[in-house]
């Protein structure tokens, strides 16, 4: 994976270390509550480079627009053949999100959007569009990456029939998701995926358990067992292992056992490639959406996974990642039992090494997704999400170092580390 290269202004900061002072990253910060007022005065003193557009980001347009704009023109065996070169390769972005997934969704994108426009207005969407897929999907009968973007056209649409407010007051609402759900599994299963080592239509089978009911003991082996075998088929990529987490607790609420199994079995298999770091992996997503399930994890494995992750990742999109989880989904605010709060505050403390030794370029959008619940509602638009997300960003790392804000540094990032420099 890549990163960012260093830029020469923030390389010379580096070199002022030596002139200007220890490094106030390597003692723990007391944790004084400061009025937002206040923690917006101290971030004028962080040096910290902020890129509104990312390499992750600008990677994952490039291969959505890609989707998009061939299913547009009907260029259906030109998309097939990238998407299929894509997943033999296992392409992807800096951050590790599949290539031929990310195409797969551009490519639906049109498709689904329509329909979810229309629930969004509690109105029944038109079938056209999504009988013109059925269509391309009949006629490249036996082309697996076709046959997966129609499946997971119809996986999303079952989805929004399902969860949409808007779309369970209306009449047939029922009826309509388990049609989607059928076409989706109908589409899957001539493709014979436990034989085509493919993740592409490995996440498309593993999406489809999403709208399909799982509480039984069998049903949630099958989720694992689905999710194992993509995990196997494409290591690399955290994206899966982080969906596996998502998809145990969705599969059975309150799961929490069957959510530290899969994390240990993950991180078992995986070793190789990210040392402790499955294990974290697979817990990041669902700690975000159930704070119980810390009620199994353990935290000395779990922060051994995060230094592996940032070890063998040392992008700035991950350390990101990383740094807004354990400030911000780690945050002690209604932490709930005693035991709860104690890890809360385990994990939440990794954000002071997690600055000092691997942040040294803030991403906005990445701060904002983690204030945000997923499907909460209507976003701002893009500009104001980016100033919510720097926002939060300084207004965290003040707090962390005010009381050497306060006594007249600023601190400043750098590939090289996190500095202590006197204020001008």
């Amino acid at each position: 994976m890549t990163h960012p290269k260093p830029r020469s202004a923030l390389s010379l900061l580096g070199r002022l270390h030596g002139a200007f002072g220890r490094n106030p990253g390597r003692r723990k910060a007391r944790r004084v509550l400061r009025p937002p007022a206040e923690l917006d005065r101290l971030s004028r003193h962080i040096i910290l480079p902020s890129m509104s557009v990312t390499d992750e980001e600008l990677a994952r347009a490039t291969f959505q627009d890609k989707g998009m704009k061939l299913a547009r023109q009907e260029m259906w065996e030109e998309l097939s053949d990238m998407m299929r070169e894509a997943d033999e390769a296992r392409s992807g972005t800096p951050g590790g999100e599949s290539a031929a997934m990310l195409m797969a969704f551009g490519a639906r994108s049109d498709v689904v959007a329509m329909v979810e426009d229309s629930l969004s207005e509690g109105r029944a969407p038109a079938r056209h569009g999504i009988d013109a897929l059925d269509v391309v999907a009949a006629e490249l009968r036996g082309d697996y990456p076709v046959g997966a973007v129609v499946a997971m056209a119809h996986i999303d649409m079952a989805w929004a029939w399902r969860a949409m407010p808007e779309a369970s007051a209306l009449e047939g609402a029922g009826a309509q998701a388990a049609y989607h759900s059928a076409q989706a599994a109908d589409l899957l299963r001539p493709h014979g995926s436990a034989e085509l080592p493919s993740p592409l239509l490995a996440a498309a089978q593993c999406a489809l358990l999403r709208i399909q009911p799982t509480c039984t003991d069998a049903a949630l082996r099958n989720v694992a067992d689905q999710y194992q075998r993509l995990i196997d088929l494409d290591p690399g990529s955290p994206r899966h292992m982080r969906a596996l987490g998502a998809a145990v607790l969705a599969a059975q609420p309150g799961g929490y056992q069957q959510l530290e199994l899969a994390a240990r079995r993950t991180a078992a298999r995986t070793g190789a490639t990210w040392g402790a770091g499955a294990y974290a992996w697979v817990y990041l997503d669902a700690l975000a959406l159930d704070a119980r399930a810390l009620a199994q994890l353990d935290p000395a494995f779990f922060i051994d996974g995060l230094r592996d992750i940032l070890r063998l990742c040392p992008d700035q999109h991950t350390a990101n990642l990383m740094a807004a989880f354990c400030a911000i989904t780690m945050r002690s605010a209604g932490a709930g039992l005693a035991a709860g709060a104690r890890l809360r505050a385990a994990l939440h403390d990794c954000l002071t090494w997690i600055l000092r030794d691997h942040l040294h370029e803030l991403h906005p959008l990445i701060w904002t997704q983690a204030l945000h619940c997923p499907g909460a509602g209507p976003l701002p638009p893009r500009r104001a999400l980016i100033s919510e997300g720097r926002r939060t960003a300084l207004r965290v790392i003040a707090a962390q170092y005010a009381d050497d804000i306060a006594r007249g540094h600023s601190i400043a990032f750098s590939p090289s580390g996190m500095y202590m420099l006197p204020s001008l």
